[in-house]
């Protein structure tokens, strides 16, 4: 397949045209008209939260903080989750993904009544409709103490070991450290270092991981992970919103990249994450389990901003595609196994026209190729409605 591309304004799209070209008999050429840009990068999300547009129930008693919000609907959730319902979560969170120029998506999962294998349900998903992904469990010991923490980060390294879809890798992962004890924190990192992947974990999104870590005596989340050396180059740190600027200088330092969510940081009333601005090209944007419109996200994140006199944010999108560069091994926008360049096709309005994943053609004139919406819509609705039953009877 060769695309030819008109109003070719950027470097990297000619690139793109200069490596796919070729004179290949019988080859398939479509003209795609357009202003053409980078596929954009969702660098954290939840793909097990995608039914929650679709009416989840509100808790029966009103969350007071961030852990009773996690407690009384997101642990909810992902307790209740079986194969079907996540398959159809995230089947309606790519699609949609896609659909709003989303080429990427860097997931971090949990369900803990389904570790086993969940993983390939995502990636079967992500394989099929066309989204280049990196998936991650986050192993954590809130419901199974050890034995549940060990059994997340075996379906890390089952799935990094066996994984052969050419879009999809796998990373480690933690739910975040104030869930997992140093034992764990230590195994993970040590499995990191033997798959030669980087750790994706949750860091001071609420105050309390920053009084947890203290507690076990340690300066903070950052300084616990650090310690106990479960903290390789091109880590994900997501949130950050309670981290001082000198420890988001020391994780820079380190080689990690840091994720700001502005929309789930606002919902959950967790406040707004002013030290990310101590690393301008080292932080990246995630919409942590809000849909993966990520022009929505970039809005979010400017009023944010100026509401909190925060000018440091330029380039946090952008820098989704720095953040891909270093954790896939290669430049953002190459050639790979004889596919062309991630981008997306808008129109004068902005409207997604289509979208090009690997050198597949995955949308086009604002519809998906790879899949039926009104099916995909159709199987979320059911699924939506027996998981809030499953979620009631917890």
């Amino acid at each position: 397949m060769r695309w030819v591309l008109e109003h070719e304004q950027t470097r990297w799209v000619a690139e793109a045209g200069r490596l796919a070209r070729g004179d290949l008999a019988g080859e398939d050429v479509r003209r795609l008209k357009g202003a053409a840009h980078p596929g954009l990068v969702c660098a954290h999300t939840h793909l097990y939260s995608g039914l929650a547009p679709l009416g989840l129930p509100a808790p029966e008693v009103a969350p007071e903080n961030f852990v009773q919000i996690l407690e009384r609907v997101w642990w909810r959730l992902d307790r209740a989750l079986d194969a079907a319902s996540l398959r159809a979560s995230a089947r309606f969170y790519v699609a949609n993904a896609l659909l709003s120029g989303a080429t990427t998506i860097i997931d971090h999962h949990e369900s803990p009544n389904l570790i086993e294998g969940s993983l390939d349900i995502l990636a079967d998903a992500c394989d099929a409709l066309g989204a280049r992904a990196l998936l991650t469990y986050g192993a954590t010991e809130r419901n199974g103490g050890i034995e549940e923490g060990r059994a997340g980060l075996k379906e890390c390294m089952r799935f990094v070991e066996e994984n052969q879809r050419p879009l999809v890798r796998g990373l480690v992962g933690l739910h975040a450290p104030f869930t997992a004890s140093d034992t764990l924190i230590r195994e993970a990192g040590h499995l990191c270092r033997a798959l030669g992947v980087p750790l994706h974990v949750h860091m001071a999104e609420d105050a309390a991981d920053v009084a947890d870590s203290v507690a076990r005596g340690y300066a903070s989340p950052l300084s616990r992970l650090l310690a106990l050396d479960a903290l390789p180059p091109h880590s994900l740190l997501i949130h950050a919103v309670h981290l001082s600027p000198d420890q988001v200088r020391l994780g820079a330092r380190a080689g990690a990249f840091f994720v700001h969510n502005p929309r789930s940081n606002e919902g959950n009333r967790v406040g707004y994450a002013a030290s990310l601005g101590a690393t301008r090209d080292r932080v990246a944007l995630g919409t942590d389990g809000y849909p993966a419109a990520m022009l929505d996200e970039l809005a979010a994140l400017s009023r944010l901003a100026a509401q909190h006199g925060d000018v440091t944010t330029d380039g946090r999108l952008e820098n989704g595609q720095a953040l891909m560069s270093a954790l896939w091994g290669l430049p953002f926008g190459a050639l790979e196994a004889g596919a062309a360049a991630d981008f997306v096709i808008r129109d004068d309005a902005g409207a997604v026209q289509s979208v090009v994943v690997g050198g597949r053609l995955v949308v086009d004139e604002g519809r998906l190729l790879t899949a039926d919406m009104d099916e995909i819509r159709a199987e979320a609705e059911s699924e939506a409605a027996r998981l809030w039953a499953a979620m009631r009877a917890l």
